[in-house]
């Protein structure tokens, strides 16, 4: 014994896979989400399982409930006489990014703009909730950024996705 603490040994391969299964599974958590937009469900029962995806009307509450409680003036007044008055084109947009992203996610194809799209489709919600007199628990939309974030900093597309395909062939020429 040294005295020294246990290191852990962790190859590039290893890491990069730990990465790969962040990204899938946030792939299939916005996939998920943006088709209960598309099929306007939100409420599943499969027998085995009962559970819930954020619909439109969800999504509409949330922006609503966000923009109407924050101290963010122009933040919040934004979504009060932009986003959800328009909420029709808004939510189809919404549906349509969730759906987009989930499988960049999905697939590992340009991995680093769909995270950085999904960044900023949550990242006001969760500001105007930080800046606001409402209840919420205080880590729900920081465990959703902080993968995403690294998700748009590190090319985690290129272990088993399209990518690293991607990447062989035009090198430094592709940034995902």
């Amino acid at each position: 014994m040294t005295g020294q603490p246990a290191t852990i040994p962790a190859s590039y391969r290893s890491l990069a896979q730990a990465v790969a299964i962040l990204r899938i599974f946030f792939g299939v958590i916005w996939l998920s989400n943006g088709i209960a937009k598309l099929v306007d469900v939100g409420s599943y029962d499969l027998g085995f399982a009962t559970f819930g995806l954020l619909w439109l009307p969800q999504a509409e509450y949330i922006a609503d409930d966000a923009s109407g409680t924050t101290f963010l003036g122009p933040v919040g007044a934004f979504y009060q006489s932009v986003v959800l008055p328009n909420f029709g084109f808004f939510g189809t947009f919404l549906t349509i990014v969730e759906i987009a992203a989930g499988l960049a996610l999905l697939f590992g194809v340009v991995t680093r703009a769909a995270a950085l799209g999904t960044l900023l489709l949550i990242g006001p919600i969760w500001v105007m909730y930080l800046a606001s007199a409402a209840t919420q628990y205080l880590w729900t939309y920081p465990v959703d950024l902080l993968p995403l974030l690294l998700l748009a900093i590190f090319p985690a597309g290129r272990m088993w996705g399209l990518d690293g395909r991607l990447a062989a062939r035009f090198g430094d020429r592709w940034p995902f």
